[in-house]
């Protein structure tokens, strides 16, 4: 249960390009301190959610923000520990999102306490599907 094997990860060039794409109406974003979050749905022909599926998780920390390798590390690491520790929280009231990237906006490095705290509030508003389409 808490594991966050190689085929959770969202990895591949194409796969996080379209994450990242703009003016796709499947994209939802938004804001929640520490992180910003983009993720997206498999849908059918009729629009309907496919389910269940594995979520692919993508963890990105700013090499502007943090110059050196060790801390954007260190943040990555607890983020990656928060989401393994957490990620039962998705998938309990509709299925969860196929992609989900975890944006980490913050100047500072945060405890793994705050990032902890953060990354349960972003799971249960993903999993609650309540976002905004991306700008």
């Amino acid at each position: 249960m808490h594991n966050f094997p190689k085929s959770e990860r969202l990895s591949g060039k194409k796969k996080i390009g379209m994450l990242f794409e703009k003016g796709r109406t499947d994209l939802r974003s938004f804001y929640l301190f520490p992180f910003r979050v983009i993720y997206h749905y498999s849908l059918n022909e009729d629009g309907q959610r496919l389910g269940p599926l594995t979520t692919a998780v993508l963890i990105n920390v700013s090499k502007r923000t943090f110059k050196r390798a060790v801390d954007r590390n260190l943040v990555r690491r607890r983020i990656r520990e928060a989401y393994r520790l957490n990620k039962q929280l998705l998938g309990h009231e509709n299925s969860p999102p196929t992609e989900i990237a975890f944006l980490y906006i913050a100047k500072t490095k945060a405890t793994f306490e705050e990032i902890e705290k953060g990354m349960k509030r972003t799971l249960r508003k993903v999993d609650s599907g309540h976002a905004d389409p991306p700008k």
